[in-house]
């Protein structure tokens, strides 16, 4: 599972997600629904964070998170611009989503949100929670970019 590309895996996951959203929502409503699966991808994605943080000797800083970049967009899953890269500042636009394209096709793009794009703060509780993303925008949700701005928390 390890060198299964995540984009394969979001995959994976979606289509049973999928499933499990239809039947909350079935006897829940879409809320309830949404919640659930909200926090199923977030426990996940603090999950995944600390055990890539695990094979460090140190907290991870934002140099280490650029090491593992490449993780997310092999196969071509995101295109970037990467505005800076240092150890207490990270700055990309990604320009194209495979991830917000899979989701589409696959019916599931009204929750893609939820099964992705959540995850990437999530993902920073359990990496380090002094890593700190600020967001405003996504492709998912329709914008033209998705603007990823990552900074450590003073103090």
């Amino acid at each position: 599972m390890k060198d299964l590309p995540i984009l394969e895996r979001r995959r994976i996951e979606a289509m049973i997600l999928k499933h499990v959203f239809d039947v909350i929502s079935e006897r829940s409503g879409r809320e309830e629904a949404e919640a659930v699966i909200g926090e199923t991808c977030s426990r996940s994605a603090i999950e995944q964070g600390k055990a890539m943080a695990e094979g460090l000797d140190h907290a991870p800083d934002l140099s280490d998170f650029a090491a593992i970049l490449p993780n997310w967009t092999k196969e071509d899953a995101l295109q970037m611009d990467v505005i800076k890269t240092e150890k207490e500042s990270m700055e990309f636009n990604v320009t194209r989503c495979r991830y917000a394209e899979m989701y589409r096709e696959m019916g599931v793009g009204d929750i893609g949100h939820l099964l992705s794009c959540n995850r990437d703060g999530d993902f920073c509780v359990g990496y380090n929670p002094e890593i700190e993303l600020t967001r405003t925008q996504t492709i998912m949700k329709g914008a033209s970019h998705c603007d990823f701005r990552y900074k450590m928390k003073k103090g």
